[in-house]
């Protein structure tokens, strides 16, 4: 098979990792990609963005299956573009990507499926924002309808917080456009864990669970960022909760897409808080989630890309994934500054040495190669995963590969797992 992912962070470096080692496998291209991928694969200089470019090139190429990363470009409609010239694509359409694309549409398609989530209100208007979060009071969440990379949502845990991110989002306008209407929930509390499955419109795929860590300081502070870390399993992700995310939230999903003729093909992620009363939806997303993507790939012992095939012809109920019986945890690298400012262009060394030690993958995401170097070019930069026998184990290896490596402009968390290990 002839396959295109499209991207360029350490999820997509994770897809073509995973994917090269398919025997299905004849020629795999990424684009953009990044240095890791360029070792796996050949990168095409096409943005994510510019879609006729990508089908335009998959055309020529007879590729057999695209595979998008990020959500933008099947927002934008990467998946109509791709059928329209009979390439398969494993992605929703852009109707049904806006399971991600508007958090209004996806609280909708939870209220038609009785799916167990946050009470909710939206709004166009700042002034009935001010007025409802007066009423209801705090702590309450607020969220940019559309996408805002992951930094559309503020947890406000007093009403003059929630007001700051009112007017930060539709008067300042922070986000953009993805801020004319704002979605302001309950707030729910729990465990928060990301649920995954591949879906082909009717079927879904169990594709792991993970705790992802959002925010960017130690003991969750700061402000949220693209993700800072995962594990996985995390304790709080029981077997329990798992059954009850299919059948509850997974499956009845797919249903109310279907009911909406607009069916759900592809990676859905769901978000969810795990609380008394058992599993409620926080969000859906319509890709792998990154670095959930980094830490779920190295516990696959199947080959990916047979459901990655099935998810496009409606015939994943003839396929199953087996996992291994180990624990998995994931250590982001930045460039100081991130999520705000930050410098590019430093160079990193002891990459090579880091994904020697046991266990041990570094994937690369905002990088740049130059002169044989390997030099910082983003806010994320690296997502160093390890697997081990146990979770506490996983980490170990996790932080002894980031000391590893060498680059005194990046920072990472040093709390990666700890909640799942006390």
């Amino acid at each position: 098979m002839r396959v295109l992912i499209i991207g360029s962070g350490g999820r997509e470096h994770a897809l073509a990792w995973a994917i090269s080692a398919s025997p299905l496998l004849t020629k795999l291209y990424v684009a953009p990609g990044n240095p890791g991928t360029a070792a796996l694969a050949e990168n095409i200089a096409i943005p994510a963005s510019n879609i006729a470019k990508l089908v335009e090139f998959a055309k020529d190429q007879k590729i057999d299956l695209v595979i998008p990363g990020p959500e933008a470009p099947l927002v934008a409609g990467i998946a109509d573009a791709c059928a329209a010239a009979g390439i398969a694509c494993c992605g929703p359409t852009a109707a049904a990507a806006q399971l991600e694309g508007s958090k209004a549409f996806c609280k909708e398609i939870a209220d038609a499926a009785n799916i167990p989530t946050a009470a909710w209100a939206e709004f166009t208007d700042e002034d009935a924002a001010h007025d409802y979060v007066d009423e209801q009071g705090a702590p309450i969440v607020i969220k940019a309808d559309g996408l805002a990379a992951g930094k559309g949502v503020v947890v406000a845990t007093t009403e003059d917080e929630a007001h700051e991110a009112i007017s930060a989002i539709m008067g300042d306008k922070i986000h953009g456009e993805a801020g004319a209407k704002i979605v302001i929930e309950e707030c729910l509390f729990g465990e928060e864990i990301s649920v995954f499955a591949l879906c082909d419109g009717l079927d879904a795929l169990y594709l792991g669970v993970a705790a992802d860590h959002k925010r960017v300081g130690e003991n969750d502070t700061g402000p949220n960022t693209g993700g800072m870390g995962a594990i996985s399993p995390p304790p709080w992700g029981s077997q329990p909760v798992l059954d009850a995310t299919m059948e509850r939230i997974i499956r009845p999903a797919l249903a109310a897409m279907v009911a909406r003729d607009t069916p759900f093909r592809g990676f859905l992620f769901a978000g969810l808080m795990v609380t008394e009363e058992g599993p409620k939806l926080i969000e859906f997303n319509v890709r792998f989630g990154d670095p959930e993507c980094e830490t779920l790939l190295p516990l696959l012992r199947s080959d990916l890309l047979p459901a990655l095939l099935a998810a496009t012809d409606g015939s994943l109920k003839h396929v199953d994934l087996r996992w291994k019986d180990a624990a998995s945890a994931t250590v982001v690298m930045c460039a100081k500054g991130y999520p705000g400012a930050y410098a590019t262009g430093s160079e990193i060394f002891g990459l090579a040495e880091a994904d020697e030690l046991p266990g041990v993958t570094v994937f690369q995401a905002g990088t740049m190669a130059e002169q044989g170097g390997i030099l910082a070019n983003g806010g994320r930069v690296l997502a160093v995963n390890a697997i081990g026998a146990t979770l506490h184990e996983a980490i170990s290896r996790a932080y002894a590969a980031v000391d590893v490596i060498d680059w005194p402009d990046g920072f990472c968390r040093r709390d990666i797992g700890k909640r799942a290990l006390i």
